[in-house]
C-alpha cells in the first residue's frame, strides 16, 4: 500500500510551535507535516559532564512539544542518534519529500547541513532552510562595499535603518496546524537511556518580565539585583522568538534591543569568520606568550582567586549555569589579563557551564575581554576587580550569597596584586604586539 508523502519539520533551535518560520513554510508546503527533534550524538557524545543542564532542559522543552502537538492529533518523532543515522532511518519510515529547517550559523552547523544537503539530493529530497533565530543573518547588514562589519557601533546603526514591522512580524505557523501529519509515534527516549542524568537546575521562566525590560538600561549592571531579563536560555534553544524579543525591547528598551543586536552581530562574524571560534580574530594575538598555570586556572575555574567579585561570578556559575554579564567581562578580563592565561581556556569552560552557551557569543565575548576580537576592547584596558565591585555591587549584596566566608580568615588573599598584574600584562601584550 503506497504511503502517504510527507514533508519533515526538523526542529532545532526553535522548540517552539508558535512564530517558527520553517515550520511555517512547511504547514504551507501543501503536504502533511512530520515534525522531528533528533539529540544529536554528534554533539552529545563529546559532552564530558553527564548531568549537563542543558541536555535536560533540551529534553524537558521536547517532551513539551511532543505534548502540545500530540493535543493537536499530531506527534513527534525524537530520535537519539546522529543525523545522518536518523535520516537513513526516516526515509524507510516516511515517504520523505523535503525536509524544512531554521538555520544555524556556526561551522559544526553548516557542515553538518552540507553534508545532509548532498546527500537529500542523491534520496531526491530538497532541503530548504530559512532564517528563524536573528533578525538579519549572513549579508543582509553589511557595509557599503559589500563588506560585514567587524565593529559594533556602524553595524548597529546599519542594524536599526534596515528594521521595519517587517522584519518583527511573526509567522502565524500556529494557524496552520490542521496540515500536521496524524500519527502516534513510539516515546522519546528518556535522559538516562541516552546516558545523562537531570541535576535539577531551576530553568528561568520563559516569559520577559514587562518591568524588568523597562528598567533594563537602569539595573542591567547590577549583579546583587534581578534587573536582567534572564531570556538568554530560551533565545539560545528558541523556545520564545527572536522577533517578539525584539519587537518587546522596541517597545519597552533600546538597551536590551543593543543586547539582542549582539547577538545578530556575533552571528554575522561566526559566519564570515569561521576561525574566530578558535583563532584571535585579530591575528596578531595569537603570538601572546600566554602563561601555563594549571593550578592558577584551577583557582580561577573554583572561585578562589582573591577577588570577591570574579569569585562570585564563577561559584554563580558552577551552582547556576548563569552568570550575570557584567560578571562576565570581569572574570574573563581577569583570567586573559590578570593572570594571563588564553582565553580558549575560559571559552571552552564556559562552553560546559553555560545555561545559554553558543559558540559565536561565547567566543566573540572573550576575545572582546582578552583583546583579540573584533571590535575587542584595547589590551591595555584591564578590568579592577576591586573598583568593578565597588561600582557594580557596593553593598556587597552579591558577593555575600556566593562568597559568605569574605572578609574572614577562611578566605584566600589575592592570587596576584592588580597593579602588578596590569604591568605584566600590557608589556607582555606589548611586546608580543610589536613583534609583528
Amino acid at each position: 500500500m503506497a504511503r502517504t508523502p510527507v514533508v519533515i519539520h526538523w526542529f532545532r533551535r526553535d522548540l517552539r510551535l508558535a512564530d517558527n518560520a520553517a515550520l511555517w513554510a512547511a504547514l504551507r508546503s501543501g503536504l502533511p507535516v512530520v515534525p522531528l527533534f533528533i539529540f544529536d550524538r554528534d554533539i552529545l557524545d563529546a559532552l564530558n559532564d553527564k548531568r549537563d543542564a542543558r541536555v535536560a532542559f533540551i529534553h524537558q522543552e521536547v517532551s513539551r512539544l511532543a505534548s502540545e502537538l500530540r493535543t493537536m492529533g499530531s506527534d513527534l518523532v525524537v530520535k537519539h542518534s546522529t543525523p545522518a543515522e536518523a535520516f537513513r532511518e526516516l526515509i524507510h519510515e516516511f515517504d520523505i519529500k523535503q525536509v524544512f529547517a531554521n538555520r544555524d550559523y556556526e561551522p559544526y552547523a553548516i557542515h553538518r547541513d552540507r553534508d545532509l544537503h548532498s546527500w537529500f539530493g542523491e534520496q531526491g529530497i530538497r532541503f530548504t532552510g530559512k532564517k528563524d533565530h536573528v533578525i538579519f543573518e549572513k549579508d543582509e547588514v553589511m557595509k557599503d562595499d559589500g563588506k560585514p562589519y567587524t565593529v559594533f557601533t556602524p553595524y548597529s546603526r546599519k542594524w536599526k535603518s534596515r528594521l521595519n514591522a517587517y522584519y518583527l512580524k511573526p509567522y502565524p505557523s500556529e494557524a496552520y496546524s490542521s496540515a500536521l501529519h496524524r500519527f502516534s509515534y513510539r516515546g522519546a527516549p528518556s535522559l538516562e537511556e541516552m546516558g545523562f542524568t537531570d541535576p535539577g537546575i531551576p530553568f528561568p521562566p520563559r516569559e520577559p518580565n514587562t518591568e524588568t525590560i523597562r528598567r533594563y538600561a537602569e539595573l542591567r549592571d547590577l549583579p546583587g539585583v534581578a534587573g536582567t531579563t534572564r531570556l538568554s536560555l530560551h533565545l539560545r534553544f528558541g523556545t520564545i522568538s527572536i522577533r517578539y524579543a525584539a519587537a518587546r525591547a522596541k517597545e519597552l528598551s533600546e538597551k536590551w534591543l543593543d543586547e539582542l543586536i549582539w547577538r545578530d552581530f556575533y552571528q554575522m562574524i561566526i559566519y564570515h569568520f569561521p576561525s574566530s571560534a578558535d583563532h584571535a580574530f585579530k591575528p596578531a594575538y595569537d603570538r601572546i606568550p600566554w602563561r601555563h598555570d594549571p593550578e592558577g586556572f584551577r583557582k580561577w575555574c573554583e572561585g578562589r582567586t582573591g577577588y570577591p567579585l570574579v569569585d562570585a561570578g564563577m561559584r554563580e556559575l558552577n551552582a547556576t549555569g548563569f552568570m550575570h554579564n557584567r560578571v562576565r567581562m570581569v572574570v574573563a578580563s581577569f583570567l586573559t589579563k590578570h593572570l594571563l592565561l588564553d582565553w580558549r581556556l575560559g571559552e571552552r569552560y564556559f562552553a560546559g557551564k553555560l545555561l545559554d552557551y553558543e559558540l559565536a557569543s561565547n567566543a566573540g565575548g572573550w576575545q572582546w575581554a582578552a583583546g583579540s576580537g573584533c571590535d575587542a576592547a584595547p589590551y591595555f584596558r584591564v578590568f579592577n576587580p576591586t573598583s568593578q565591585q565597588e561600582k557594580f555591587d557596593p553593598d556587597f549584596i552579591y558577593i555575600r550569597k556566593w562568597v559568605p566566608e569574605y572578609g574572614s580568615p577562611a578566605y584566600p588573599a589575592p592570587m596576584v596584586p592588580h597593579s602588578e598584574a596590569r604591568e605584566r600584562c600590557i608589556a607582555t601584550f606589548r611586546e608580543a604586539l610589536r613583534e609583528g
